[in-house]
């Protein structure tokens, strides 16, 4: 017969979430977060370092990294969330609803992202050691500056790590839900270059920037192009303070996202053609730079990571889903080093706004998912 019930400490997790979300931590600014979460992560027994990462953005605090010998046989299991928070969140408060849903006051982000992930996984850490229950091997990576594409987990030392399969708790839906899969996102930057004449008595004279622009960007698809690919340009800036000038310069920012790496980068180098092409055609200049923080992952289904979430959604009685994200997460940078995983739903909802809340009865269920997968029960 299925267990649908684990026993959870609720208002222990509740007051410990609580806690966390009332530290501020905005990216680079974890200082007093990671202090927060190493004494815990001591006190629990594991052996905890944390790295410079921080330093090399000018950053307060490192990414934190724990490992605990386990009773059981097998590789480790590496769990992780991230300690940034999106602004506004100067200090953001947990305020608890009578119906179990917990929202900031309005104000500020509730920072449910990703504070919700790091108390269950806490909670679920302490009950089990409580418990004396035995475990396999454990890695905890509590990484800084991920709400800027991954900084943090960009400059951490993976070698360090040795598990093989991981999980992230960083995403919204049901407790249930889990990413399998995630695009590679490039971020680009256009500066085409005209010349400028008097609007008025010489336009012929003129070479219009944002007319250049104007044209290769109407040339683009935007949005969804084809199922797997989205492209966007998110700003235009161009011209100068006066309308009687014709604009030498425009400086245009976008996106391109796609679960093929090969295909997002061959459509930057289309749209940096176009710009080209329509640069050259009015005797202007086209300048594209792009960075790739984030780079295409795919968990396979019948991987040990899956077969073990589904099973322990089973044991508890709820339904496991899997889904494809076009957002990022540190599990990206965990795939290019050789570690496979899942992106759990993580009790946050309508993250990155205001109105961002919680549940309490998500936080239990997420609570008594991580044991069960922090003892590798199947």
């Amino acid at each position: 017969m299925k267990e649908k019930t684990i026993p959870i400490h609720k208002e222990r997790l509740i007051k410990n979430f609580q806690r966390l979300v009332s530290i501020d931590a905005p990216s680079f600014g974890e200082r007093r977060m990671a202090d927060v979460l190493k004494e815990e992560l001591e006190s629990l027994g594991f052996t905890v370092e944390e790295d410079d990462g921080g330093s090399i953005y000018g950053g307060t605090a490192g990414n934190v990294y724990a490992f605990r010998k386990g009773t059981l046989p097998g590789t480790p299991i590496l769990f992780s969330t991230h300690m940034d928070t999106v602004e506004p969140s100067g200090g953001k408060k947990a305020l608890v609803g009578g119906d179990g849903r917990i929202t900031s006051d309005g104000t500020t982000v509730l920072g449910a992202d990703c504070m919700s992930g790091t108390a269950a996984l806490l909670e679920a850490l302490k009950e089990l050691s409580e418990e004396g229950a035995d475990c396999r091997d454990l890695e905890i990576v509590f990484f800084i500056g991920e709400e800027k594409h991954l900084k943090g987990s960009a400059v951490f030392d993976f070698s360090k790590v040795k598990a093989k399969e991981s999980y992230i708790l960083d995403l919204t839906g049901p407790v249930g839900t889990a990413a399998f899969q995630a695009p590679t996102l490039v971020n680009f930057q256009i500066e085409v270059e005209g010349r400028a004449a008097h609007a008025g008595l010489s336009p012929e004279t003129g070479i219009h920037a944002i007319a250049i622009a104007a044209k290769a960007v109407s040339r683009m698809e935007l949005g969804h192009v084809g199922k797997d690919m989205t492209v966007n340009i998110g700003a235009i800036h161009g011209g100068g303070a006066n309308s009687n000038i014709v604009p030498e310069h425009c400086h245009l920012v976008g996106e391109v996202r796609s679960y093929s790496h090969e295909q997002a980068m061959e459509q930057t180098r289309h749209i940096e053609a176009l710009f080209l092409e329509e640069a050259e055609k009015a005797g202007g200049k086209s300048r594209m730079t792009y960075e790739v923080p984030i780079c295409a992952y795919r968990t396979p289904e019948e991987h040990s990571c899956v077969r073990r979430f589904r099973a322990a959604c089973d044991r508890l009685g709820i339904s496991s889903s899997l889904v494809k994200t076009f957002g990022g997460s540190d599990q990206s940078n965990l795939s290019l080093h050789g570690v496979s995983g899942l992106v759990l739903a993580s009790a946050m909802e309508l993250v990155h706004s205001c109105q961002e809340y919680t549940e309490i009865s998500e936080l239990v269920k997420l609570t008594q998912l991580l044991k069960l997968l922090i003892q590798d029960i199947d």
